[in-house]
């Protein structure tokens, strides 16, 4: 696939869909700042374009780390013509447990504040040459709450809202705002489910579809688009139903559990029993 984008910023490069989603971009030519943690598998991505990748290794949700990222990207490389807010976590979460509030907010700070911490220093600049696309990785959890997983749905339901109050916002500026919503894609954040996830996803092929859609300019973008429709039938079910049949699923693993993903920047001098 051919695409139209040039100069692009991918922050979460480390994880499954963010490493897809920087092979296809390297493949097709273009310069990338890849923004995560993990150096090793930053500098692995680096090495199959080094004139045109550059590694950063900031704090999403530290706005401070995140404009000089920007800067010197900006001076290497240029303004970007398409930024995709990719980095987020994900974990179980039980309001009853004190310990749990502190997983609710740093899962705010990196799936929610991080994709605006990541866009302010671009939009004036991208504003300026009339041209460009901010694309924010949020997910169908983010339609209804589930059972166990208040933490997770409410980052990307405020993801989902703050997008939206974006893309009215820069109309008319020539830049375009696109809002992701993947369904389950098979990374090391879906690894420990203990439920089923149906459309299960390749991150490949979930990378491709997201490029695809941007690159056609599609505000809404659903992977796989049948697992949309699902979760929307699901949605007509009266609010009990609804509840009943989400209750009789398994949970998704809490911080300390078994199967749980880590945490990035999350206290461990309190970790959930």
């Amino acid at each position: 696939m051919t695409l139209p984008f040039h100069n692009v910023v991918l922050t979460g490069a480390c994880g499954g869909l963010g490493q897809a989603l920087a092979h296809e971009l390297i493949e097709g030519g273009a310069q990338v700042a890849l923004v995560g943690l993990d150096v090793a598998r930053l500098d692995a991505l680096t090495a199959l374009a080094p004139g045109r990748c550059a590694v950063y290794t900031p704090d999403v949700s530290n706005s401070a780390a995140m404009q000089s990222m920007a800067i010197d990207w900006m001076a290497r490389a240029g303004v970007p013509d398409l930024v995709i807010a990719n980095a987020g976590v994900a974990g179980g979460f039980d309001t009853a447990e004190a310990d749990d509030l502190a997983v609710l907010r740093r899962m705010l700070e990196i799936n929610l504040l991080g994709a605006a911490t990541t866009f302010q220093p671009f939009v004036k600049p991208m504003r300026a040459q009339q041209r460009g696309a901010l694309v924010g990785v949020a997910s169908i959890a983010g339609w209804r709450g589930m059972p166990g997983n208040g933490a997770y749905c409410a980052s990307k339901a405020g993801l989902i809202r703050y997008l939206e109050s974006l893309r009215a916002e820069l109309r008319e500026t020539g830049l375009t705002v696109h809002t992701i919503s993947p369904g389950y894609i098979r990374t090391a954040l879906t690894a420990g489910n203990r439920f089923a996830m149906p459309g299960l996803l390749e991150a490949d092929a979930a990378a491709h579809q997201l490029l695809a859609g941007v690159s056609a300019g599609r505000e809404q973008i659903v992977l796989p688009r049948r697992i949309g429709w699902l979760s929307k039938l699901l949605n007509l079910l009266p609010e009990k139903l609804h509840d009943q049949v989400l209750r009789g699923q398994p949970r998704k693993p809490r911080v300390g559990e078994t199967g749980a993903t880590a945490i990035p920047g999350l206290s461990d001098k309190h970790p959930p029993t």
